[in-house]
């Protein structure tokens, strides 16, 4: 097979041609030795121009508009990767001794003062490594409170409109979800105040939700659920929309989740790693997962002793590497820049919402926060495009699709955010683009996508025997 490929049509670098064997000299005793190396021998320039190549096959927010919603997919700033690598931090090993690490203790400290401070609440820990293991750890808190109080309590109750992730959360913990029904795209109090009772242990709200829609009752959510003995968590997955504007402790939220890979612009998805710290007001500090970073005079330290802490839920410290990256955003932008990256993102949404509405439905009136929901609903009637379909079709235009399909209370949803780091030029891109697919014929927007690496995929088929190698991909007779 030749290697001069077109754009889209990359071999598995074993069906590229080399040389026959591979040879290898080694002193290993003959024991120890393979019989076989399955390795392609191939030269340099073949190996480097076949990663490339794969490399130019992907999407990205270095390539391109990306507003999947809810993700929050900002541009991460190079400036912040290059910080980041350098050898000081990147020579770290987690098992040296405290006082050969001041300097990245002190990053982690600081980093924690930044996150309580944009939070509103007292304490931090860094530990969770990713968004949903933010979530876990916080629920692990909510348990061990009540358990200390002795206060048998085993439901967590959330809105049809919270992030996606929280009621497997909520289940994963054992708890039983009692979900209750929005009104007008936020939170029915009537609905809330007939679900909150004694074994309620907990409300999850994402603010804004997933709408999009900030949640104006805030205060009178977090009044209702602590008169019933319960904690009000926040789900900091949204949190991009109102930072440095207010903050979930001056709504009345107990515990505070933070993305850092949403908010703070460290690298998002691909398998990791992520990060997803925890704050907490001063009466869940001493329940905090251990150690914690604290100072004394000019020395920073782990701090243990915690009475009733949940333990460790993470080998060493949390991903240091993240957590460095989303300091250095925070130093970069300071208060002022976090604040306006806050406003950039809402301008952004609501600039899209409206041009939007030309061409589809967009759910509930009014402004939005940094992200909204359109609907392809009445586009599917009217000639049998899905939103499914309207993004694989985005795809052949160079942009990433929206969210599809989610929240499930929008039928047809389309869940676009822009983020803060696009331009107009970007956004008005975006509307042209889905402008100029409405003209085109139904079949062809329904067929789509017609020039990246695969066409439409079986995807019941996709998830039920999926290829996830070249030995699976070599077994299905598909390689080459």
């Amino acid at each position: 097979m030749s290697y001069h490929q077109a754009k889209y049509d990359e071999p598995i670098v074993f069906a590229i041609q080399g040389e026959d064997d591979c040879p290898v000299e080694t002193t290993l005793p003959k024991e120890l030795q393979r019989e076989e190396l399955n390795i392609p021998n191939l030269e340099e320039s073949q190996l480097a121009r076949h990663f490339v190549r794969l490399s130019q096959m992907n999407y990205g927010v270095d390539t391109g508009f990306y507003p999947l919603g809810s993700c929050t997919m900002k541009y991460n700033c190079k400036f912040v990767e290059e910080a980041a690598s350098h050898p000081g931090f990147t020579g770290l090993h987690p098992l040296q001794p405290e006082a050969t690490a001041q300097g990245a203790m002190q990053v982690m400290h600081e980093l924690s003062q930044y996150l309580a401070e944009i939070g509103g609440v007292e304490h931090i820990t860094l530990q969770p490594c990713a968004g949903a293991h933010g979530e876990f750890t916080g629920l692990l808190l909510v348990h061990a409170y009540h358990a200390h109080n002795g206060d048998d309590r085993n439901q967590i109750i959330l809105p049809d409109t919270s992030h996606g992730t929280n009621p497997a959360s909520a289940a994963m913990m054992g708890y039983e979800v009692v979900e209750i029904a929005s009104k007008d795209g936020v939170v029915d109090l009537e609905a809330l105040k007939a679900a909150l009772g004694p074994r309620t242990a907990a409300f999850m709200l994402t603010n804004p939700n997933t709408l999009g829609i900030f949640e104006r009752d805030a205060l009178e959510i977090a009044r209702l659920v602590h008169e019933s003995g319960a904690l009000l968590y926040y789900d900091g997955a949204n949190l991009n929309a109102i930072m440095g504007k207010t903050s979930p402790g001056k709504l009345g939220f107990d515990i505070v989740h933070f993305n850092l890979h949403k908010t703070f612009a460290t690298p998002h998805g691909g398998g990791g790693p992520g990060a997803g710290p925890i704050g907490v007001k001063d009466r869940l500090r001493d329940f905090l997962p251990v150690p914690t970073i604290g100072k004394k005079g000019d020395s920073y330290y782990l701090e243990w002793d915690l009475p009733h802490t949940i333990g460790k839920i993470s080998n060493f410290y949390g991903n240091f590497g993240v957590l460095l990256k989303a300091w250095l955003y925070i130093r970069l932008n300071g208060g002022d820049g976090l604040r306006k990256a806050s406003e950039r993102a809402v301008l952004n949404s609501n600039y899209l919402r409206k041009r939007l509405e030309d061409l589809l439905e967009v759910p509930y009136p009014g402004l939005r926060k940094h992200e909204f929901v359109a609907s392809a609903k009445g586009l599917k009637e009217r000639t049998g495009v899905s939103g499914m379909d309207l993004s694989k079709r985005l795809l052949d235009h160079g942009i990433h699709a929206p969210t599809v399909y989610f929240p499930l209370i929008v039928e047809e949803a389309l869940m676009v955010e822009p983020t803060e780091t696009e331009s107009k030029e970007s956004l008005d891109m975006f509307i042209d683009t889905i402008e100029k697919i409405l003209k085109e014929e139904p079949d062809i927007i329904k067929s789509a996508p017609h020039n990246l690496a695969c066409g439409r995929l079986d995807e019941v088929q996709a998830a039920r025997q999926p290829i996830l190698n070249w030995r699976m991909l070599k077994e299905a007779g598909l390689e080459g």
